[in-house]
Parts: C-alpha cells; structure tokens; sequence
C-alpha cells in the first residue's frame, strides 16, 4: 500500500501506555513523526519500552492516553477485522524471533501475510517466489525450520514486505544474528524497504548501526524522563 504522501507515515502525539496496577507508565512518547519512505532507528535500554511502542503502533494494543495516526489513519478507531485487514495492508513487521510459522514453507509464510492485500489469490505464489527469491531465498518450498537463522530472517524480511506496506516496524531485528549476519540481514531490511518506498522504524539497543539511518533518536523510560525532568 503506497503511502499518502500528504500525510506523515507515522504521527504520534501525547502518547502513554500504563499496565494496571503499575504506578508509573510503561512508555510515554509526547511526539514522534516519521515521513514516507524515512528510516529511523530508535535505541533505548531494556524496560525503556520499544516493543510496547511497536505493538501500540501496530494496533495490537490500545493507548491508555495520546493518538497514533499511521499514514492518515487511527488504527485505534477501528474495530475486530477492520483493524487486521488495515494492519495487514498497511504495516509489515520483522520481530527478533521471527514468528515464523514452522511446519509450512518459505513460500507458504509469505503467501500467509498476502491473505490481506489486494493481490489476486492466483498471483500470491509468484509474488512471494519473487520477493525470496530477491533476497537469496532459492529454495521457497523448503519448510523454514530447516532454513539457517539468517535465512529464516530472509523469509520475515519477505514476509514484512509482501503487501507492500507503508511502513515496517523492526523489533531488534539482529539480536539473534552474529555480527556477519547481523550486517547482511540490516543491509537487506534497508535496501528492501528503499525498493519498496517502505517507511522503516527499527527499534534495537544495539547502537553500533546508528550511522546506517536517515534518523537516529533514544527512547528514554519513563522513569528516566522524570529523573531528567527533576535534575533539570
């Protein structure tokens, strides 16, 4: 799904996330922007709540306060099966463990993710052949459990792509990567999402790939901010 370009791909404005019973609130974000096809690496330490952004912005969970707009849209208006087909069309996701659906091929993942597009169903097996095949996946009906790590991070790369979005949201997508494949599998995130005019929000703790991005900015907890805000 091409994004509007009248509109940022990702707005974010007052944004606060608290679990119940938790005195303090998981995430707080006063405002995050991203532009179309803009890529932004987004650091911040354990407990500083990355992942509860990813899966805000997502849609998985709702906000307890603030809006997310993504391209236009509040996937939090929607509702039940509105919000997945807007999801699937609209977001890819690469997570660090992949989530990948084992017992079922390479071929058969990314095929999975083009249930939501607009693409014919007849055409879904050449699309997903093509977007393996481009990242060195030359075995598509390999089952991916018998795929090395790398290559299975191919085959969510693929997946992440196969609709494609207006913006992919990467969960520490080398965490589990040594440092050879680590490089590979970020130069084709990268170049992938620039092929495809993906925005792209990668959110890791590793800082060593800070220089690789349009935009690089720390996500502070929000037990730092009130540190910060009282030493201030």
């Amino acid at each position: 799904m091409p994004s509007d370009q009248s509109h940022p791909v990702l707005a974010i404005s007052g944004l606060e996330h608290r679990y119940a019973h938790e005195p303090i609130p998981a995430i707080k974000v006063p405002e995050l922007t991203l532009q179309p096809a803009q890529q932004l690496v987004l650091t911040g330490s354990s407990g500083s709540g990355k992942s509860t952004l990813l899966h805000l912005i997502a849609g998985l969970m709702d906000p307890t306060a603030g809006t997310i707009l993504v391209s236009g849209t509040n996937p939090h208006q929607l509702r039940g099966h509105t919000r997945d087909r807007f999801r699937g069309r609209t977001l890819g996701m690469v997570f660090q463990t992949h989530h990948l659906l084992m017992g079922f091929s390479a071929e058969e993942n990314v095929m999975a993710a083009l249930m939501f597009s607009d693409i014919p169903r007849g055409a879904h097996g050449a699309r997903s052949r093509a977007l393996l095949d481009s990242l060195g996946i030359t075995t598509p009906t390999r089952r991916v459990e018998q795929l090395s790590i790398g290559q299975q991070q191919r085959v969510a790369i693929a997946r992440a792509l196969a609709c494609d979005p207006a913006l992919v949201l990467a969960d520490e997508p080398t965490a589990s990567l040594d440092p050879d494949n680590a490089e590979v599998a970020l130069d084709l995130l990268q170049q992938a999402c620039r092929s495809s005019g993906a925005a792209l929000l990668c959110v890791t703790h590793d800082r060593r790939f800070l220089d690789r991005f349009d935009r690089a900015e720390h996500l502070l907890a929000p037990h730092e901010q009130l540190q910060k805000a009282g030493g201030a």
